[in-house]
């Protein structure tokens, strides 16, 4: 016999809060599986990737040089946001040495972000590359990345990291200013939402070009003098 008993409201109760704060994100996902047509792309739409599946509180991160605390349910949206990122850019062809060239990610600030990270491209692949993630330390030399993540609200770390690190493609920050200091993406809260604005300046000085569906769901797309 079909089982007709109604479905308990309090069963979704979970998901409401991480809904709230995730709402962009979550479209942007669901945008990806659908397995829509990217326009004015070369790379194809990643595969879907699976959503945090809980909204309990989390304790803050731990403290990293000019960050303030970050749950781990933004830390999982922002690592989410960024594996996306990389199927809605359009690399030069010099990006890869050859076809089995792999994907290189660098995360500056935040050994939280970077563990976070690994885990969500772990076993995952983007055109057939594999993709690698490592640690960027102020100071050093980490040649050319295809994306590079600043992590913490410190503008002029974000400057020097970008202005002493050539060869960068992507670049992302989440700091007040972060696309005057020469980031491509920098996120950004709006209210509880993970947003991100877009430098379509600096995207053109990196060589990269950014699909019309990520500009369509960005908070801002700056063209310009800011």
């Amino acid at each position: 016999m079909p089982d007709h008993r109604p479905v308990r409201h309090d069963a979704w109760r979970p998901w409401h809060g991480l809904q709230r704060r995730c709402h962009t994100a979550l479209a942007l996902l669901l945008l990806c599986s659908a397995g829509a047509t990217l326009a004015c792309e070369a790379l194809p739409a990643p595969p879907p990737l699976p959503l945090p599946q809980s909204s309990a509180a989390a304790p803050p991160a731990s403290a990293q040089p000019g960050s303030g605390p970050v749950s781990a349910d933004e830390r999982r949206v922002k690592a989410a946001f960024l594996y996306k990122f990389l199927g809605y850019t359009e690399f030069p062809s010099t990006a890869f040495g050859d076809q089995a060239s792999p994907v290189l990610i660098g995360v500056a600030g935040s050994d939280d972000m970077l563990a976070e990270l690994a885990r969500t491209v772990a076993g995952r692949t983007l055109n057939g590359r594999t993709i690698i993630v490592k640690a960027v330390r102020e100071g050093d030399n980490p040649g050319a990345l295809h994306l590079l993540f600043v992590a913490g609200n410190d503008p002029a770390r974000v400057a020097r990291l970008l202005r002493t690190a050539p060869g960068m493609l992507l670049t992302v920050s989440e700091c007040d200013d972060g696309l005057q200091q020469g980031s491509v993406i920098n996120f950004k809260m709006v209210d509880e939402h993970v947003r991100f604005d877009v430098s379509l300046d600096a995207a053109e000085k990196n060589n990269v070009r950014l699909s019309s569906r990520l500009l369509g769901v960005a908070n801002h797309v700056q063209k310009g003098t800011i």
